[in-house]
């Protein structure tokens, strides 16, 4: 009979007793577990001892959590979104075959540990940091040792305090362990605590430990306040940052990553665009491409996460571009996009612009803007007056004249050249892929909290995002020639090249070297032959259920073509005679005989369709045939010249030997369709396999139509991979029906 569910059978230590084994009794008062647990023990002051997991966080057993009220301040903050808390484990948490241990309880630990941090003794006081820094993990201890007022007491360890070894690094761990489960707020720290934080970490002569632990704290400090950005961002300046990055300890690095980003999204825009611009001057994507991405050693998730908002933050700074639209009153961006036209048009040698009337030199400004692609030629800053992309769009192009002059020139000249409808327009072509490419990138969103999708390749290259747009750009001209586009294809063409994009990054290439390689390589057939094998995927055609169907109906439906190639063989065909002198004057026809064992065949005047088997003089037995010979093997094929013409003859030949004296009859089909449908009917004659790629095709096709059939009363409904288990057979079978027994 299975035990009640309110009772579970588990393990009790404690130093230097047997252990006990009893049944909890979860409804049970855990006091009154507690004092049975003593009495068998003969402890007194059961109210003095707890129950504590052995394994594991040795987390408290207790009936329930009470939250003790947050210290006076301001509200508080929102815990990182790198950390993970393990959920509160009480009593209704212990399982069957728990073990846990009785030890003294927290608040009586709290209250000694309150003391001895106070001792004048500093084995005392470093034993019991030591001790405090362990304990302080689980939620019912530190709410102890808050209530008693404890921080107050690291917080003038820490202040007042010159030691910078292991008593100082059991100290900081300990705060931050009671300060992680947010019951105080950290906008009460003092700025001489956070001065003295500061300290530890723009110190040299620093333990590793210490600085990790100072740097943890900051991590935290710096998003509760603004005044507490500020003193850090003044105090830890970002090249004492970069040192602590340039390190070889991961976990001091990482730590440095996380300040860094704090301050990065606690900064204004203003703010952050000054630190960005810093970082790029010191080679901070260089050195975190070389040795953090490609470091022998493996990298971790909080890096992968803070190197995706590193990402995302330096993105971002294109979003107020992206979202400006063009001031065609503004003098700058009409010089920008009038260099554009320079750029393509004008030529050192060319007459000055100013020779021409005003008329026609507005006439031709329109027409050399129509031809690099604007909508509105007259007035192409209509076109850019769409934000997003907005002015982000009229970036990229200039930076891709200036930056790749020949590449430029070379796509706006090609399709100047092009018939109208099949230019590809330049401008438009821009102002859609920095749209696109601002969708793929998220720019303008803001950082996932969780996310580490970061691109490798972002990290080696300084003007990543322009960078990618050129290219792109030319991918896109790429891509409109393989899809031969026309002006109606626009839309078609720049969704290809989204796809192009897209299942190019999903590879992470390490640089854009690479990526160009890669996303030049998937052409618009390898994006349709993608498609197909995904469609595929999705109508569970390849589910390793289906393709084992498959195999089972393949040789039913092989059996059906070759009904089908002999049915064929017994209509016949009508072919011609191919003379030495390459002239196809006569006709001769063959056809199968209705019981298989004969071929049939003679001449037929022009006209004829379909003569009758008796009119075809000549015959072949079946049992006769050895072998079937095609293209170069046959005879007649070997007797010719290898002009053109015969090689083009070469693909349709096929001849049947037969008789003893291995006497020929010699064919030349009049289509491919032909010769695939006779070659493989004479195989299934001589009992062969059927080689042509028509019977592939057929195959497949036959097969998609039956599978179909066969699933639709499948449909929305997921196949698995593997069967269901059989169940194991009754321990007797005694339900079974007894048939000896004749009804009354």
């Amino acid at each position: 009979m299975p035990p009640p569910k309110d009772v579970v059978k588990i393990a009790i230590q404690m130093v230097g007793a047997i252990p006990q084994l009893i049944e909890l009794q979860q409804t049970k008062p855990l006091a009154s577990v507690l004092k049975d647990v003593c009495d068998t023990w003969s402890l007194p002051n059961a109210e003095r001892y707890a129950l504590q997991y052995a394994d594991g966080r040795q987390t408290y057993i207790t009936e329930s959590v009470r939250r003790p009220p947050l210290s006076p301040g301001p509200p508080l903050r929102r815990p990182p979104p790198h950390r993970l808390f393990l959920p509160l484990q009480n009593r209704r948490d212990i399982k069957n075959g728990s073990i846990l241990r009785l030890t003294i309880s927290p608040d009586q630990e709290a209250e000694q540990l309150y003391i001895g941090i106070q001792s004048k003794n500093v084995d005392v006081k470093t034993d019991s940091l030591k001790k405090l820094a362990s304990l302080s993990q689980d939620v019912t201890f530190a709410q102890e040792f808050i209530s008693r007022n404890g921080l107050k007491q690291i917080y003038s360890i820490v202040e007042e305090g010159n030691d910078t070894g292991e008593m100082l690094a059991h100290t900081l761990k300990a705060f931050t362990e009671l300060m992680e489960h947010d019951f105080v707020s950290w906008e009460n720290l003092s700025t001489v605590f956070i001065k003295k934080i500061v300290s530890y970490v723009t110190m040299n002569a620093v333990d590793a430990s210490i600085q990790q632990l100072s740097l943890s704290i900051l991590e935290n400090m710096v998003p509760t306040s603004r005044v507490f950005f500020e003193v850090v961002r003044k105090e830890v300046t970002l090249d004492r940052l970069l040192t602590h990055l340039q390190v070889t300890n991961a976990q001091l690095q990482l730590k440095a990553m996380a300040l860094l980003i704090a301050l990065l999204l606690s900064a204004t825009d203003a703010e952050r665009r000054d630190m960005m611009e810093t970082l790029r001057e010191k080679n901070i994507r260089q050195f975190i491409h070389k040795n953090i991405i490609h470091s022998s050693e493996p990298l971790g998730d909080e890096m992968a996460h803070y190197l995706y908002v590193l990402q995302s933050v330096s993105l971002n700074l294109c979003e107020r571009r992206m979202k400006m639209s063009m001031d065609p009153y503004s003098q700058e961006e009409r010089d920008l996009l009038q260099s554009l036209r320079q750029a393509a048009f004008e030529s050192e040698g060319e007459v000055p612009a100013g020779t021409f009337s005003t008329e026609r030199r507005r006439s031709l400004c329109a027409k050399e803007f129509r031809k690099l692609g604007f909508v509105n030629n007259s007035n192409p800053a209509e076109d850019l007056r769409r934000a997003p992309p907005g002015l982000l769009a009229l970036d990229n192009m200039v930076y891709f004249s200036r930056n790749t002059p020949n590449a430029y020139s070379r796509f706006v000249l090609e399709n100047s050249s092009r018939e109208d409808k099949h230019e590809c327009p330049f401008a438009r072509s821009s102002i859609q892929l920095t749209l696109i490419l601002c969708e793929i990138l998220h720019i303008g969103e803001p950082c996932s909290e969780t996310a580490q999708a970061f691109y490798p390749m972002f990290f080696g290259q300084d003007h990543f995002f322009e960078e990618l747009f050129c290219i792109c750009i030319q991918l896109v001209n790429k891509t409109w020639k393989e899809m031969r586009a026309t002006q109606e294809d626009f839309d078609k063409v720049m969704q290809v090249v989204r796809e192009q994009i897209t299942r190019t990054l999903s590879l992470k290439p390490t640089s854009l070297e690479l990526f160009k390689t890669r996303v030049n390589a998937l052409n618009y057939s390898e994006i349709l032959k993608l498609r197909q094998t995904e469609r595929l995927h999705q109508e569970e055609t390849l589910a390793v259920p289906v393709l084992e169907l498959r195999e089972k109906l393949k040789p039913e439906l092989l059996e059906l073509i070759r009904q089908q190639r002999l049915l064929h063989l017994c209509e016949g065909t009508l072919f011609r005679k191919i003379s030495s002198r390459r002239r196809q004057d006569k006709l001769w026809y063959c056809r199968l005989s209705p019981n298989h064992k004969v071929l049939h065949y003679g001449d037929v005047e022009e006209g004829v369709q379909s003569p009758p088997i008796e009119s075809l003089p000549e015959k072949i037995p079946v049992a006769d045939m050895k072998m079937l010979l095609v293209g170069k093997e046959c005879p007649h094929t070997k007797e010719k010249s290898s002009g053109k013409q015969n090689k083009d003859v070469l693909e349709l030949a096929f001849s049947i030997v037969h008789d003893v004296e291995e006497y020929c009859l010699n064919f030349i089909a009049p289509t491919r369709y032909e010769f695939c449908l006779w070659t493989d009917g004479l195989n299934v004659l001589l009992g062969k396999e059927m080689t042509s790629e028509r019977t592939q095709t057929d195959l497949d096709v036959l097969l998609s139509m039956e599978l179909k059939l066969r699933l639709l009363d499948l449909e929305n409904i997921s196949i698995p991979d593997e069967p269901p288990p059989i169940p194991k057979p009754p321990s007797n079978l005694n339900f079974c029906y007894d048939f000896s027994h004749t009804e009354q």
